[in-house]
């Protein structure tokens, strides 16, 4: 079978299993029982109907409207397969609709209409109105989805947006305005040429008028040529806007001296001499699908110095509208716009663009491996998984439908929307938030002991940006600057951070002198004590937390968890410090959930069992929540002698000893802990009320393996873990962390306490 034939059964097999389709419905309120279904059915559901009934605007509150979009089509202009008719183009608005609920949480439903003609069709659009928060028109055919458009702006209340025009144009317009930045040029003074008159090509035109290209400067050609004034052939309105009153007649004649090309036409329309004919460093847009106007290479054999974008993602600069779409409505729902109009494009213009100039996300990069993200003429635009784009793209849309008076519902703080929405994107965001709120309260030195590791050097510069926190890493200073310039970061060692050279540093003497006072009588040498303190870079982190020079250190992107922890409590423990207990923080689809001991004690006893559960309990509450602990084991309330049952049942008697200022439970079931009414039938008279949000196992495997099967297979993502009992002075991660987990852990480092316990 050929890699074709392949690649078409692999698409066939993702539409068809595990079930067909790419979408499903799924109910966001419980129906267990006939309380439930009273109130979401008969009698209850008339009482939100009354009130939406008295005041349309509660349909926002009551009902999921107010984030629903539909997608409709007449699949008469399907993208690269033309009139394929409705039921066949619902393949492709499926997947529109997956593409908004992923990328911006929002709810779609597709409609494939059998009407081609565009009055019909713009009536049973509009007739939807009642059930949707907005109108996303897509593949009808020009001139046709023209007047579709116009008629449903007109006669509906809410946004109608036809995507192959305004979303190309959108992108096209950031995608323009970035290249010519890069090519010192500016809008007003360029010439444009543009292969293609359907609906988004005359967009993109419109769009970039409105970004101050003049309209005389604009020559637009289509399968019959120039359009100029006069031409009767295959003409409407929108093309006749662009008609140049000129004797010239074809392509190439009016491609002599073009600063921009921009094609939505077909393939290897441009020619390699004409792209000959262009102005110095020319800014070639080949954006017909699957083949450009021209490839890419050809174009620089000719012009080696052109900025060229493809509608492909094989290239770089591929212009999707993914990068608009989804932001531009969610900004639109959030406020209860009316309409998408001029400003609220333009600013969507504009958050795309400032995107893709600001510093690569650490997650974007993670996407797009081995590709350069560095804002430049191969990185234009932000790409589509840069999680960025939604709190930013749709914060400006929100802004602008506020400032142009079309929000129903406005929004009083812009910058709290923003957090909300990064929220959305950033599990870790909101239980996060009273962590970073401490830790700006201090400026604390954190030094990274891997700082050469990709993910420490994207968590440095966030850091620098979010942060009070000064970072610190160990690392050699040639590889530092290298990756920072080759990742495209702004930060640089030596001006924006602290460096410490592990092979030659001016304070190596104090460093190992400091390391063999420590461990002279344990076996350490001062020849292997200098051994350590030039290859070691978690005992270089640990002497410098010890000596003062840093206030916390972070290891363990790679190694073993126990390796590191031997440096940190060689020369951190003692004084009253002594690591007691791994805590991870899995947060979960329906909330947080603390896991303890994941690494310290395989099998801790008794004593260190409840040290656990007392160092859990005061971590717990820096996220601003009370903790509920259960003390997890096969044994249930005594009904097994089992060894992690007794040693639990120990750690109780010793946690009872005092009066505790929190809820703890045990032992029990994992399934007890977390379901109150299965623990009720079988414990009534427990202490613990409701669900638990902290497990504490007896044995570190299953600690362990919890945490890991709710972050593999249960979509968990990992704050930590935090080494509790080293006073905030060390934290060791697992070498699966990512850049954002590190910003994180740094902010948990970044708290001033004298003692966590």
């Amino acid at each position: 079978m050929s890699d074709q034939q392949n690649l078409r059964q692999a698409a066939l097999n993702y539409h068809e299993f595990p079930q067909p389709g790419k979408l499903e419905i799924r109910a966001t309120k419980p129906m267990a029982n006939g309380r439930d279904l009273a109130r979401a059915y008969s009698p209850g559901v008339a009482e939100a109907c009354i009130e939406i009934k008295a005041d349309e605007a509660n349909a926002a509150r009551y009902t999921s409207r107010g984030n629903l979009v539909a997608v409709v089509t007449n699949g008469s202009a399907v993208l690269g397969l033309g009139n394929i008719g409705a039921l066949a183009s619902k393949p492709v608005m499926e997947g529109k609709a997956v593409l908004f609920k992923n990328f911006a949480g929002i709810d779609c439903f597709d409609i494939e209409v059998n009407e081609s003609d565009p009055e019909k069709l713009a009536d049973i659009v509009c007739s939807l109105e009642p059930t949707f928060g907005a109108i996303n028109l897509e593949d009808i055919k020009a001139p046709d989805c023209f007047v579709v458009e116009k008629l449903c702006r007109e006669r509906m209340n809410i946004p109608v947006f036809h995507d192959d025009q305004h979303g190309t144009a959108i992108v096209v317009g950031a995608a323009a305005k970035n290249a010519l930045h890069v090519a010192g040029k500016s809008f007003g003074e360029i010439k444009i040429v543009s292969t293609g008159g359907g609906a988004a090509g005359i967009a993109c035109l419109n769009m970039l008028v409105k970004l101050g290209v003049k309209r005389e400067n604009i020559w637009l050609c289509d399968i019959h040529g120039l359009v100029y004034e006069g031409r009767e052939e295959d003409m409407n309105p929108e093309k006749a806007a662009f008609a140049q009153a000129s004797d010239k007649r074809t392509l190439e004649e009016v491609v002599d001296g073009a600063d921009l090309f921009l094609g939505l036409s077909g393939p290897n329309v441009l020619k390699p001499e004409m792209v000959g004919k262009m102005a110095k460093r020319p800014i070639i847009f080949a954006l017909a699908n699957p083949t450009p106007e021209i490839m890419p290479d050809q174009a620089r054999k000719v012009a080696p110095d052109a900025i060229i974008a493809t509608g492909r993602s094989d290239f770089p600069n591929q212009v999707n509208n993914v990068l608009c779409f989804p932001f531009i409505f969610r900004g639109a729902l959030d406020v209860g716009a009316t309409e998408i109009n001029d400003a609220m494009q333009i600013a969507c213009v504009d958050g795309i663009a400032e995107l893709a100039r600001a510093t690569t996300s650490a997650e974007a990069a993670a996407a797009y491996k081995g590709e350069q993200l560095t804002f430049g003429a191969d990185y234009l635009i932000p790409k589509p998984f840069d999680p960025r784009l939604v709190a930013v793209v749709s914060s400006a849309v929100a802004k602008a439908a506020m400032e142009s008076g079309v929000a129903n519902r406005p929004i009083e703080d812009i910058e709290a929307y923003k957090q909300k929405l990064n929220q959305t994107v950033f599990k870790s965001a909101l239980l996060m938030r009273p962590v970073f709120e401490a830790a700006r309260a201090a400026a604390r030195r954190i030094v990274f002991t891997e700082g050469e590791d990709e993910r420490v050097l994207r968590a440095a510069q966030a850091i620098l940006e979010e942060t009070t926190e000064t970072p610190i890493l160990i690392g050699r200073p040639e590889v530092i600057e290298r990756r920072c310039e080759r990742l495209g970061l702004d930060v640089r060692p030596g001006r924006d951070f602290q460096l410490v050279n592990p092979e030659n540093d001016p304070r190596y003497y104090d460093y190992w002198n400091s390391y063999h006072k420590l461990m002279q009588r344990r076996g350490v040498t001062p020849d292997l004590a200098k051994a350590i303190m030039r290859t070691n870079t978690t005992a270089i982190g640990a002497i410098m937390v010890h000596r003062g020079e840093a206030d916390s250190l972070i290891c363990g992107t790679f190694g073993e968890y126990r390796w590191h922890m031997n440096y940190v409590e060689q020369v951190l423990g003692g004084n009253s410090y002594a690591p007691h207990g791994a805590l991870s923080l899995m947060i979960l689809e329906d909330g947080p959930l603390f896991i303890a001991d994941t690494h310290v004690r395989i099998e801790p006893t008794p004593e260190q069992i409840a040290e656990t559960v007392i160092g859990a309990a005061r971590h717990v509450r820096r996220f601003g929540l009370e903790p509920k602990i259960a003390l997890c084991s096969q044994s249930q309330f005594g009904n097994i002698a089992c060894d992690t049952g007794s040693r639990l049942r120990a750690a109780l008697e010793i946690l009872d000893d005092r009066r505790r200022d929190f809820a703890y439970e045990g032992e029990m079931n994992i399934d007890s802990a977390l379901d109150p009414e299965l623990r009720e039938r079988i414990f009534p008279n427990s202490r613990l009320e409701g669900a638990a949000n902290v497990l504490i196992f007896a044995h570190a495997d299953a600690a362990s393996g919890v945490r890991n099967i709710l972050k593999m297979r249960a979509g968990g993502l990992e704050v930590g873990p935090i080494l509790m009992g080293m006073g905030n002075r060390a934290h060791i991660v697992s070498p699966s962390i990512t850049a954002r987990g590190l910003l994180n852990m740094a902010a948990i480092a970044g708290t001033p306490v004298a003692h966590y316990g």
